[in-house]
């Protein structure tokens, strides 16, 4: 078996996990301080404002070329949603007042006019 003290793996291994423990003692320490957090405070605010801004200026640059904005769309999504589940509601009471009434309707479920021409005679005369 090799020691090891002169093995290359274990020495490189324990050099790794040395200084592991010294980052993490010198990144601990530099978090504990009030400095770090209101750096930490002020780039969170520099980066909110920054995306507030860009917002802003896409919303701007959809405006000038007449597109609609994600909200915008989101909304007419919304409304579309809504519209087809009412038209879904009237086809269902369309139904059921054509059944209860006794209206014969199409393979499609909508209601079929009555038919009013007969059968040509059998000397093929109309009535």
């Amino acid at each position: 078996m090799t020691d090891k003290i002169n093995d290359p793996v274990a020495v490189w291994q324990k050099m790794v996990g040395e200084m592991e423990k010294g980052f993490n003692s010198f990144a601990n320490q530099a978090m504990s301080s009030p400095e770090f957090s209101q750096a930490m405070n002020r780039a969170g605010g520099v980066a909110a404002g920054a995306q507030k801004q860009i917002g802003e200026l896409v919303e701007k640059y959809l405006v000038a070329m007449n597109l609609p904005s994600r909200e915008q769309v989101t909304g007419l999504a919304e409304r579309l949603q809504s519209i087809e589940a009412q038209l879904g509601e009237m086809k269902s009471m369309l139904s059921q007042m054509a059944a209860s009434s006794g209206i014969s309707q199409g393979s499609d479920g909508t209601p079929r006019p009555p038919r009013t021409k007969r059968p040509p005679s059998e000397n093929g005369e109309q009535k």
